[in-house]
């Protein structure tokens, strides 16, 4: 028999306390802040008691670290794994956001936590990096010249969208995505390939 337990609506609820809980951070923490978004009003969106929260989660701090690793678990997978698309085209999808995309929670996180070896932000520092490092392999692939160089300068194209995107709330990374053409494919045109290519020409 499936176990029960009540939660502060006083309606009893089966299996699961620990995905709503997730849930409910997702929506919370994105629309008004980590700090604004206490364990009370996360206990009451997720229907169940702060007794049953905390034998999920020893605190908030280790809710927000849960929190994040649940938003891109696999690191943009869908595109930077993509069979289909090209090298370039993956260096370019990762600025397709959709018009209503909110600034960027590893960034914002970031923000509102302020103490950088907090579980939360030693998460969100790894996962820029990861990013990073995944740009610049793509650019590798692409046959950019300076590879790392080219995956620094996206990811950080990629951050001042996000921030512009919320500040000025317009969507900025078709503007965004406009100007990594122009680096990518600038950097291809500088690339080994092509200086070999124009070697063998001027021969």
């Amino acid at each position: 028999m499936t176990e029960l337990e009540k939660g502060p609506t006083g309606r009893r609820r089966g299996r699961g306390a620990r995905e709503r809980i997730l849930s409910a951070s997702q929506h919370l923490f994105r629309e008004q802040g980590i700090n604004q978004t206490g364990m009370d009003q996360l206990c009451a969106a997720a229907q169940v008691s702060k007794r049953t929260a905390y034998q999920h989660f020893a605190g908030k701090d280790e809710l927000i670290a849960e929190y994040l690793q649940q938003v891109d678990p696999t690191v943009m997978s869908s595109i930077f794994d993509s069979q289909e698309l090209t090298a370039r085209e993956k260096l370019l999808a990762v600025f397709d956001m959709p018009p209503t995309n909110p600034m960027c929670p590893y960034i914002s996180a970031a923000v509102e936590l302020h103490d950088p070896d907090h579980p939360a932000a030693l998460y969100a520092k790894e996962y820029k990096e990861t990013v990073t490092a995944k740009l610049a392999n793509a650019a590798r692939e692409a046959g950019a010249a300076n590879p790392e160089e080219l995956g620094e300068q996206l990811a950080l194209l990629l951050d001042g969208a996000a921030a512009r995107t919320r500040v000025v709330n317009s969507n900025a990374f078709p503007t965004a995505g406009t100007i990594a053409v122009m680096l990518i494919d600038s950097a291809i045109a500088a690339g080994p390939s092509n200086d070999n290519h124009r070697e063998t020409v001027s021969r």
